[in-house]
């Protein structure tokens, strides 16, 4: 008996578990939701650097929820004839309207028409690289010059050099060089009609800086070029836009580059 008092004495705990063990699943849920985001936002970059700025603006006017409004009257007999006030203003999916001033049937999908621009383009991009044997610009200002036929147009960068800038210091004056290339670029822009654009491009700032003067800096620029090629003769309405884009869009992978510091004088495409 007395053995049999001193064993020790044994407890069981039996731990009983709810809920089915899982302890909820809401984490796997917000995860979920999480990874497709992501995947998403990537695919969202991917497409954006993939895509042509026509492409971007065919995608974006397939989503607008403007409704299109056709040249061709509806059979009203208002003052407007069954047409829109907001009809010139408003890119319709069927290809009427869009353009202010375009007559209809005036040729702006011709194949012919599209086939001489392009033609015209092309020449002009050979005369200012010296490609076809004839040139415009001497061989010490082409060593500025970068020509690309792109979806909207001829682009044609005017970018600084390693001890031979376009510009100034920090400022929008411009250099006698820079001078010569645009009353240059002035008689090349009279060889055709199409519009114009200037866009301004800044090199990185070396140094955080209180306050940013990229922005500044690139639209004061291409600012400039617009007064110099308007001094030189070029029609005030054929200069469609003038933007600065800072340092965002670098023209080399070094955003401290000096050839990211430069002018794009894009001869727009009439007919695409």
């Amino acid at each position: 008996m007395s053995a049999q008092s001193n064993a020790p004495i044994v407890i069981k705990k039996v731990k009983k578990v709810t809920g089915g063990g899982h302890h909820g699943g809401a984490w796997k849920v917000a995860y979920a939701d999480f990874v497709t985001a992501m995947m998403a936002f990537f695919m969202l970059m991917w497409l954006l650097n993939a895509t042509t700025e026509k492409q971007r603006k065919g995608i974006a006017d397939y989503f607008s929820p403007t409704i299109p409004v056709m040249r061709a009257s509806g059979g009203g007999n208002g003052a407007f004839g069954g047409d829109s006030v907001f009809t010139d203003e408003t890119l319709a999916h069927t290809g009427h309207g869009g353009v202010p001033g375009q007559a209809e049937g005036d040729g702006a999908s011709d194949p012919a028409a599209i086939a001489a621009e392009q033609a015209s383009l092309e020449e002009i991009e050979e005369v200012l690289s010296g490609r076809s044997g004839e040139s415009m610009v001497s061989d010490l200002a082409r060593r500025h010059i970068v020509t690309e036929l792109t979806d909207e147009g001829l682009v044609i960068g005017l970018h600084d050099l390693e001890g031979a800038p376009l510009f100034t210091g920090e400022s929008s004056a411009p250099e006698p060089v820079m001078e010569d290339l645009l009353a240059m670029m002035a008689q090349v822009f009279g060889l055709v009609t199409n519009g114009i654009a200037i866009e301004g491009h800044v090199a990185a700032q070396p140094v955080v800086r209180a306050e940013n003067t990229a922005w500044a800096l690139s639209a004061g620029r291409a600012g400039r070029v617009r007064e110099i090629l308007e001094a030189q003769e070029v029609p005030p309405e054929r200069l469609r836009r003038v933007t600065g884009h800072a340092d965002r869009r670098p023209a080399l992978s070094n955003p401290m580059a000096a050839r990211n510091n430069r002018i794009e004088l894009i001869l727009l495409r009439a007919h695409r």
